[in-house]
């Protein structure tokens, strides 16, 4: 079976769950997600929703979503050596060393990401996991490419562990770069489907996991044929197909947003805000009625301007008046409280007041997303930062811009969602323990047991500092000593031939024999054993 014909098959099961994306996208972000009727743009016009919460809801969410996810002060992950491999492999006195050589190494992944477009690509993907709830990354050479639900079928065991995936895309045959039949104008392609642009083609890309080789294969097609130099492979653990479910129902194969959870506020929402806003428009508008029998005439009315001086009737004339008052208070309460309701489910009530992040808000902003989202937010670790931080890592590895970890020694360990905490944490407990024994023993006991090198180092660590250059290392220390012993001995030397300079008994007019007094000015001034 080619690649089309496996899309098609696994399209009927991605059905409903497109119909619900296309529904909530309609809510929100009516551009986010649309119908996959056809494999071609039909560039129709997008309905406007009557309100903008729920835009303001997805948008909100995305970007606290993004911030906990890849912070932009700090690190999500960390690395560090099994605690079973210190005494084995590595002693225990160069764990401070190993940490300040992984925080380090962090710093580099972290500027790697930062300076590639990751961020950009994975906020439109979190948008479409917070209205659809499914989203496809695929980590290529040139950077991240998003995969909306009408462009992609997956396909999952009963553990819900992905076994295959077909994409679908327009691409000009041009960039191709293989020859391909011209297509008759206006008329069917191959696939079935009236293409709009002639110099489009459809190409499908093929993902399954070879049972045989535990490792990931693709191909790309196009009119049934495989492309040449499309086939590609990569680990199991390390794959750049990352398929990522915002909320998981078992035995489904695809993922529920959370504008899902809350859509029918979002309805009724939107019909409360039509009726307010066409209600609001009706009430506005100014008629004024003219009794027939009356000798007011009504071009008279119409045709005087501001201020003017007409005949008539005060009772001829009235004015239109919509007594739907207390139907528009009723109607904007109502409003105000599922607004209210979705402001608190999408997280925009607590608006942040800070004018850079800190580690610190990024802890609470986790923290938060854990309480609120029960448990989702841990899902989102799991599949997307766990694949997403493997692949970066064989990137950079094969590139030689950081050097091979060792699997069984070395594993990075992802410090997000319940695990919230990260080397800002490992700080604030070094902290506490230091302050915990000067308050408890005393300075004393403190600068007995402790270690301030090690303590300086770890701390370092902890705070993802550079030390080079920075904190003094052994053998200067011990330069320094040498230097500071050799200048109290010079000063030692100054003061004794002073003290001779000074003495009477080197004085000739009072000493006859200098050299004796030397000699005895030399005994005085040598310091007692």
């Amino acid at each position: 079976m080619n690649a089309r014909e496996r899309y098609n098959k696994l399209s009927t099961g991605r059905d409903q769950f497109l119909r619900t994306a296309v529904e909530c996208s309609d809510l929100t972000l009516p551009y986010l997600i649309t119908d996959d009727l056809s494999s071609h743009p039909n560039h129709k016009k997008l309905l406007t929703p009557w309100q903008s919460v729920g835009a303001k809801c997805v948008v909100t969410l995305a970007a606290k979503l993004m911030l906990a996810l890849l912070p932009p002060q700090t690190t999500f992950f960390k690395l560090q050596v099994r605690d079973d491999k210190l005494g084995e492999d590595f002693p225990p006195e160069v764990r401070s060393e190993l940490d300040l050589s992984f925080s380090k190494m962090e710093r580099m992944i972290m500027d790697y990401i930062a300076a590639s477009s990751d961020r950009v690509v994975v906020h439109q993907a979190l948008k479409h996991l917070i209205v659809g709830g499914n989203a496809l990354i695929f980590m290529g050479k040139d950077g991240l490419k998003n995969y909306p639900l009408n462009r992609y079928v997956v396909d999952r065991d009963g553990n819900g562990n992905i076994l295959e995936i077909v994409t679908k895309e327009l691409i000009d045959r041009k960039v191709l770069g293989v020859e391909l039949p011209e297509p008759h104008p206006n008329s069917p392609n191959d696939e079935g489907a009236t293409s709009l642009n002639g110099d489009d083609v459809e190409v499908y890309t093929c993902v399954k996991l070879d049972s045989k080789s535990g490792r990931w294969v693709w191909h790309q097609e196009v009119h049934d044929m495989i492309i040449p130099g499309t086939r590609s492979t990569a680990p199991k653990s390390a794959s750049p197909w990352l398929v990522l479910r915002f909320n998981t129902v078992d035995g489904e194969d695809y993922g529920r947003g959370r504008v899902e959870e809350f859509v029918g506020d979002l309805r009724s929402l939107e019909g409360l805000s039509q009726a307010l806003v066409e209600g609001s428009a009706a009430a506005a508008k100014v008629v004024f009625l003219v009794s027939p029998s009356s000798t007011t005439k009504p071009q008279t009315i119409a045709q005087a301007g501001n201020g003017a001086i007409v005949q008539g009737r005060p009772e001829d004339v009235a004015v239109i008046q919509v007594g739907k008052t207390a139907d528009f208070g009723t109607a904007a309460n109502m409003a105000q409280t599922i607004e209210r309701r979705l402001s608190d489910a999408f997280l925009i009530m607590n608006v942040r007041q800070a004018e850079r992040v800190t580690a610190e808000e990024v802890r609470l902003t986790q923290m938060e997303l854990e309480q609120q989202l029960g448990g989702i937010f841990s899902l989102l670790t799991v599949e997307f930062l766990v694949p997403y931080l493997n692949r970066t890592l064989l990137v950079l590895t094969r590139s030689g811009e950081i050097p091979k970890l060792p699997k069984d020694i070395v594993r990075p360990q992802i410090v997000a969602g319940v695990n919230a905490l990260g080397r800002g944490q490992d700080r604030e407990s070094l902290t506490q323990f230091i302050g915990t024994i000067s308050q408890t023993l005393g300075p004393e006991a403190l600068m007995q047991y402790i270690n301030p090198s090690e303590a300086i180092k770890r701390l370092a660590a902890a705070q993802g500092i550079d030390v080079l250059n920075l904190v003094k290392t052994e053998m200067e220390l011990q330069q320094e000593q040498q230097q500071a012993q050799q200048q109290q001995v010079g000063q030692s030397l100054v003061n004794q031939a002073g003290q001779l300079a000074r003495a009477p008994v080197v004085d000739p007019s009072k000493n006859t024999n200098p050299i004796e007094g030397m000699q005895e000015a030399a005994a005085q001034a040598q310091p007692p054993e």
